[in-house]
């Protein structure tokens, strides 16, 4: 029992301003262009100053370890040549191929993963090591399948790939969490003054972030292209964490570090998959549904997962 209010604990706060969201939305208090504006804010300023202040005030060599950041990034690869593998064979209409992929694939890694982390540990944790492993390589990889997938002329892909790599050099979450590691390294203490600011601001990025990502639920579209929307999510709900959770444990993750695994694998499809799809002339629909059913569906598989991997000690 005690296991299982563990696992509530970490999850249902969550969703409950997820549910917020959508609810502030339906009755007209918040608007797509205030959720617009405070997903811009997150993304560009309160989630980089959160991850800033929760590595810049840690002790950097106590936390960095290339060999998990390493074993993210090939997890990471190795899910995305199976379900593409899977994709060839299993989806006739070929122009759904690239969005049913990167939606199987791709997590939304820094949002949830920094809000479920807090909610259990109190800080990032394993998070920004996990994001430094996996971000990068989702858009790489994102950018060349939908280039390759689209309905356009591909002479354009080096322009886009050239676009694609001054857009993670200039990511501001992978930015803040290397200069978060050079303060830490330097070991920089900020002024009282500084230091309260910069909390006041990170204590607003995650409720920001939930309540935004809820107002921007529309149930209904989870019911359109039902049959590749059902199987993308069970792939990124259920079947990555079942096959690779399993590989971490052997290898002795445990803790934060398996927490951040299992965000990693079985975090919903993140909202910027969609904005990708439709930047590179895809339909979208199949994305948006994606994003909503995995989204959805994740408050009991996220639960799940974290009371099994508590009943066996593991986190």
């Amino acid at each position: 029992m005690n296991d299982l209010i563990f696992s509530l604990n970490a999850t249902v706060p969550i969703f409950l301003l997820m549910v917020i969201g959508y609810l502030l939305k339906r009755i007209k208090l918040i608007d797509d262009y205030f959720l617009k504006i405070v997903n811009t804010l997150n993304f560009k300023f309160t989630l980089p100053i959160l991850l800033f202040l929760d590595i810049s005030t840690s002790n950097f060599s106590s936390v960095w370890d290339p060999a998990y950041v390493l074993f993210c990034f090939i997890i990471t690869f190795i899910c995305f040549v199976l379900i593409f593998i899977f994709s060839v064979f299993f989806i006739k209409d070929k122009s759904q191929l690239g969005e049913f992929v990167q939606a199987s694939y791709r997590g939304s890694a820094a949002v949830l993963g920094i809000a479920f982390l807090q909610n259990i540990y109190g800080s990032s944790g394993m998070a920004p090591m996990m994001i430094l492993g996996t971000v990068p390589l989702y858009n790489i990889l994102a950018v060349i399948l939908l280039s390759f997938t689209a309905n356009q002329d591909k002479s354009n892909l080096k322009q886009v790939m050239k676009e694609t790599f001054i857009g993670i050099i200039t990511n501001p979450i992978i930015i803040s969490i290397l200069f978060g590691i050079l303060v830490s390294i330097m070991k920089i203490d900020f002024p009282f003054i500084i230091d309260k600011t910069l909390s006041s601001i990170a204590a607003t990025a995650t409720p920001l972030a939930l309540i935004s990502l809820g107002g921007g639920f529309y149930f209904k579209e989870a019911f359109s292209k039902l049959k590749l929307t059902i199987v993308s999510t069970l792939i990124k709900l259920i079947l990555q964490p079942l096959l690779f959770l399993p590989v971490a444990v052997i290898l002795g993750y445990r803790g934060t570090t398996l927490a951040a695994l299992l965000i990693m694998l079985g975090a919903p499809t993140t909202v910027s998959c969609y904005v990708m799809a439709k930047n590179m002339n895809h339909e979208g629909t199949l994305t948006s549904n994606s994003v909503v059913s995995s989204t959805f569906f994740s408050s009991f598989s996220i639960t799940f997962w974290l009371f099994l991997l508590r009943s066996y000690h593991f986190i």
